[in-house]
C-alpha cells in the first residue's frame, strides 16, 4: 500500500482489515471516477479513493429530474469534506422511452445513461476505472442497474471487499462522514409503481410530498405514486399514530391535494425499502428482449 495511506488507526470489531482491503483495491485501480450520489455507500468509496489515489480520483454526481431536492447540495458538501475533486454531470434518461415507461428494468436504462456518459469523459478526467457504491448486501436485491455496471466494466469495490451495509456505515463513522447514519435515498423514480409512466411532473409531486412530511420530523418516509394520482405513504410503524392525528392529517391531506394527488393513503405495513419490488420476479428480468 502507498506509504501516504494512513491505516494505522484501529477500527473496532475487525473492520480494520476490510478498510485496508478497500484502500488497496482502490489503489490498484491507479485512477478512478466514482459514481457519487452523496449517500453513505458512495461517500465511503469516494473517501477511500481520495485516501488511496488523491488527485487521481474524481467523484461524479449525475443530475436529472429524478434527484430529490437538496441531494445535490448534500453531495457537494460531502465531496468538499472528503477533499475529492467533484464534478456534476447532467444525464438524459428522460429522453429514453424505455426508461419513462417504467417497466421492471427501468434502473438499467438510468444507469446505462450515467455510465455511458461517464465513459465518454474518462480521458478528459484523466482516469481509467469507473466504480460505484454497490455493497455486498445489494448483490441479493433486485437491482437491474448492476447489469448496466457489468456492461460498462464498472467496478464495485465495497462488494468486492465483502463490505455489507452495516460495515459501510461503521467505516463511514470511523472516517467522520456525516452521512454515516443517513437513511437510504434512492432516486425519486423508484417511488413510481411499475407500469405507471415516470414523468418530471410526477416526480416533483413525490418530492414535494416527501419534503412536507420531513418538515414534520417524519423520517424514513416514502411517498409511492400509484395509478390515478394516488399517494401511498410509508412511514415507520411507530409514527403511524402521529400521522393520523387530526391536525397533522388535515395539513397532509390539504397539501397533498394542492400538490396534485387525488387520493392519499397510509400503508399500515409501515416503511419498507424497495416495497414496489415485491411484485417483481428477479428470474423474470430479461433485458435482451427489449
Amino acid at each position: 500500500m502507498n506509504d501516504s495511506i494512513d491505516s494505522s488507526t484501529n477500527v473496532s470489531s475487525g473492520l480494520d482489515d476490510q478498510r485496508d482491503a478497500l484502500l488497496q483495491v482502490l489503489q490498484s485501480y491507479g485512477s478512478c471516477a466514482v459514481a457519487f450520489s452523496g449517500g453513505v455507500d458512495s461517500a465511503v468509496v469516494a473517501q477511500a479513493a481520495q485516501l488511496a489515489l488523491g488527485d487521481r480520483s474524481v467523484a461524479v454526481t449525475g443530475t436529472s429530474d429524478s434527484l430529490a431536492e437538496g441531494e445535490l447540495d448534500n453531495a457537494r458538501k460531502i465531496a468538499k469534506q472528503i477533499g475529492i475533486r467533484h464534478l456534476v454531470l447532467a444525464t438524459n434518461e428522460f429522453t429514453d422511452p424505455r426508461y419513462t415507461q417504467n417497466n421492471k428494468n427501468r434502473c438499467f436504462y438510468c444507469k446505462t445513461e450515467l455510465y455511458s456518459q461517464m465513459t465518454t469523459h474518462v480521458n478528459e478526467w484523466n482516469v481509467e476505472i469507473l466504480c460505484n457504491g454497490t455493497n455486498a448486501d445489494d448483490l441479493h436485491d433486485f437491482r437491474p442497474g448492476m447489469i448496466a455496471a457489468d456492461e460498462h466494466q464498472v467496478h464495485s469495490p465495497l462488494a468486492d471487499c465483502g463490505l455489507n451495509k452495516e460495515a459501510v456505515r461503521r467505516l463511514a463513522q470511523h472516517w467522520n462522514l456525516p452521512v454515516w447514519d443517513k437513511p437510504a435515498m434512492p432516486c425519486l423514480s423508484s417511488r413510481v409503481a411499475y407500469g405507471e409512466q415516470v414523468t418530471p411532473e410526477r416526480l416533483k409531486m413525490i418530492d414535494a410530498a416527501e419534503q412536507l412530511l420531513k418538515s414534520f420530523d417524519l423520517v424514513d418516509v416514502r411517498v409511492r405514486y400509484h395509478s390515478g394520482d394516488m399517494a401511498r405513504i410509508e412511514i415507520p410503524l411507530t409514527m403511524l399514530p402521529r400521522i393520523v392525528e387530526d391536525n397533522l392529517r388535515t395539513i397532509i391531506l390539504t397539501r397533498f391535494k394542492e400538490i396534485g394527488f387525488r387520493y392519499i393513503t397510509v400503508d399500515i405495513e409501515g416503511f419498507r425499502s424497495g416495497s414496489l419490488n415485491q411484485l417483481v420476479s428477479i428470474d423474470g428480468l430479461d433485458l435482451q428482449s427489449e
